[in-house]
């Protein structure tokens, strides 16, 4: 890189015991196609003990473009060494990449493209799994500029996006070192909220999040505890940056759906009833400050229904719930009000001893549409036979001047 210019995007590579994965990761990097002249490396090794460390050095001899290479003690989280990696960053740009993960060749080509091209502060590139399971509900269709509100981004809050590094120092924006888990969904939905626009970038493979062999990722490990921490924080940036209203609404089912319901589904079959105890008292003040009907009715019915219960602190019920759904049944949909209204009949639906309202139990259009009766558009029959009683008339009266 020439004395004096700018790079146009930084990769950070936070690096913890990361062999030999971490070989065909610096291999990504080392293929882009973006002129090494526009790239700058930081690597941070958290005090690896695996020669994680010497393959960085390694990898920092032999490559064109510059590379920065920090050792340091075991922070104890990927935080620590992504803020390390972008106190030094100097592009425009910063990718944050996992050192078991990998490039598509032309992603970062691609991604600065489409930031420049469109103006945007965030850029989602197209992310597929190896030996995991990626997010896929945001790869519909590339889109130049968009937003976490009209999209379905909230639903990948992973720090491996293209982030305008001006939008970051702005802000001062950094990653939260008290999460264990949850911290990148924490600075990427900041992120989301404080851009100028947001591009997805569809067509192309820019990502491959790769399984590793021997499991260890932090967001399978760790305490259950700590999802709640994790849901915590997002909802309270969710409440302190969104007026309430159906926009938060919107924001707050994606940690209701990812991080706090999984606590309430098969597992807590198996925990002790301390664990379940415990769940129950962790939950209760995110239901009472954040549980809302416009929340509840974008959920599906046996979504709804648990955290219901999870609100209601109502385990004994919860447990039938979840040991229907264990044994794989399917629950008989209602049809009332001439089709036009579905009722899922999940346990203890219409229970007096439960009382638990019908709403919980009503199916939105989107799952009741897979039942046979429904009448989608019959909600809207009294304004059609309005329209046609108008159109009648000025035909009438069309007819009658014509004669």
């Amino acid at each position: 890189m020439t004395v004096g210019t700018q790079p146009d995007v930084t990769v950070i590579i936070g690096a913890y015991e990361a062999m030999p994965y971490l070989v065909e990761c610096l291999a990504s990097v080392e293929a882009q196609t973006i002129d090494p002249a526009r790239l700058e490396v930081i690597a941070v090794d958290d005090g690896s003990t695996d020669g994680t460390g010497d393959c960085l050095e390694e990898f920092a001899a032999r490559v064109p473009m510059p590379v920065t290479v920090i050792r340091q003690e075991n922070s104890g989280g990927p935080s620590g060494p992504r803020n390390v990696g972008l106190g030094k960053a100097a592009g425009r740009y910063v990718f944050f990449l996992d050192a078991d993960d990998r490039l598509g060749p032309e992603a970062l080509e691609r991604m600065v493209a489409m930031a420049d091209e469109n103006g945007t502060d965030v850029v989602l590139g197209r992310v597929e799994g190896i030996n995991r399971t990626p997010p896929k509900s945001m790869w519909g269709k590339t889109l130049p500029r968009t937003d976490v509100f009209s999209s379905n981004i909230k639903f990948t809050l992973s720090a491996q996006k293209l982030f305008r590094r001006s939008l970051l120092e702005r802000h001062g924006m950094r990653f939260d070192e008290s999460l264990f888990t949850g911290e990148d969904a924490l600075f990427t939905l900041e992120a989301y909220l404080r851009a100028d626009g947001v591009s997805v970038l569809a067509d192309y493979t820019c990502y491959y999040l790769v399984g590793r062999d021997d499991g260890k990722h932090v967001t399978k490990t760790g305490s259950y505890t700590l999802r709640f921490d994790s849901a915590r924080a997002l909802m309270a940036l969710i409440e302190e940056m969104v007026p309430a209203g159906d926009k938060r609404d919107v924001l707050m089912v994606r940690p209701f759906l990812i991080t706090l319901l999984p606590q309430f589904g098969p597992r807590f079959l198996k925990d002790s009833e301390e664990v379940r105890r415990h769940k129950l008292e962790l939950a209760k003040p995110l239901m009472d400050a954040h549980w809302t009907a416009g929340v509840a009715r974008r959920l599906r019915v046996h979504e709804r229904l648990r955290l219901h219960l999870v609100a209601r602190q109502r385990p004994e019920l919860l447990l039938d719930v979840l040991e229907f759904m264990k044994a794989k049944k399917e629950p008989e949909a209602r049809l009332e009000k001439r089709g036009t209204q579905v009722y899922l009949a999940y346990p203890h639906f219409r229970s007096k001893a439960a009382g638990i309202p019908d709403d919980i139990y009503l199916a939105e259009p989107r799952e009741a549409r897979a039942v046979p009766g429904y009448r989608a558009a019959a909600a809207n029959t009294f304004l059609r036979r309005a329209v046609r009683k108008v159109r009648r008339t000025l035909r009438a009266r069309n007819f009658k001047a014509a004669a």
